[in-house]
């Protein structure tokens, strides 16, 4: 289970990649049936299919650096050890405060990732990790409106703790989406919730993901990718399990 002794919550402005994970295709949504067409882009994106690289990678950087901009910076081979470092650790308990890796010279990810993306992405991990994570089992097997409320609630749960949840936002057997976020902020609505999240595919803005508690459904607004509507949510990298 996630360890509840987590140093700091996730923000936004510092705790995400500056870069993005690119869409392999251009999408283009029909106003007047709702559907996306998408076709090739071309030149073929070099930095793509790494949404689940991404968030991981988010993720261990919040659990396992500590950031100190008042220090002089290192060497690219000097930051490229402490990267891999970081990389190598566990994404489901964060380090002790003592045990951090120590990166001088900025003040987050962010920014760091603004001047060391070659490094980053280098370091992170190749496509086939976003395809072979233990946690894809879930999503074939039926998910129920009473799953999805129990998520909504663990989801809720957990931000309160000050833990980010990471999230597999799933349509399957469908595969118009197949992606992960970070969860980091939430608020109660008539409604339902409404979350905040990190999404890899869009740095400079968060998300916004809805739970309406009537139908026991989460839903994501329309983005570049994704023509809006209802999907499935499920909680990763929360048990040796998931």
């Amino acid at each position: 289970m996630e360890n509840e002794k987590i140093p700091r919550r996730f923000d936004f402005d510092r705790d995400r990649f500056a870069f993005a994970n690119e869409l392999l295709w251009h999408y283009q949504l029909d106003p007047a049936t709702g559907r996306m067409a998408f076709f090739p882009r071309s030149p073929k994106p070099e930095y793509a299919h790494r949404c689940f690289v991404m968030v991981r990678a988010a993720r261990l950087f919040l659990y396992h650096a500590r950031w100190q901009p008042e220090q002089g910076r290192a060497t690219g081979e000097q930051y490229r050890r402490l990267v891999a470092r970081v990389l190598a650790r566990s994404p489901r308990r964060p380090s002790a405060p003592a045990q951090a890796v120590l990166f001088p010279g900025y003040p987050g990810l962010y920014e760091f990732s603004r001047e060391h993306a070659a490094i980053l992405k280098a370091g992170c991990g190749g496509a086939w990790r976003s395809y072979v994570l233990r946690s894809h089992w879930r999503m074939v097997l039926p998910i129920s409106r009473g799953h999805q409320s129990a998520t909504a609630a663990r989801l809720t749960a957990t931000l309160a703790r000050k833990v980010c949840p990471i999230i597999h936002l799933v349509t399957f057997p469908a595969l118009t989406i197949n992606h992960g976020m970070i969860v980091y902020d939430f608020r109660q609505t008539e409604a339902g919730v409404e979350f905040l999240a990190y999404d890899p595919n869009d740095p400079s803005i968060p998300a916004g993901l809805r739970f309406d508690r009537r139908r026991k459904t989460f839903s994501l607004p329309p983005n570049a990718y994704w023509a809006g509507g209802d999907l499935n949510l499920i909680q990763i990298y929360r048990s040796w399990l998931m």
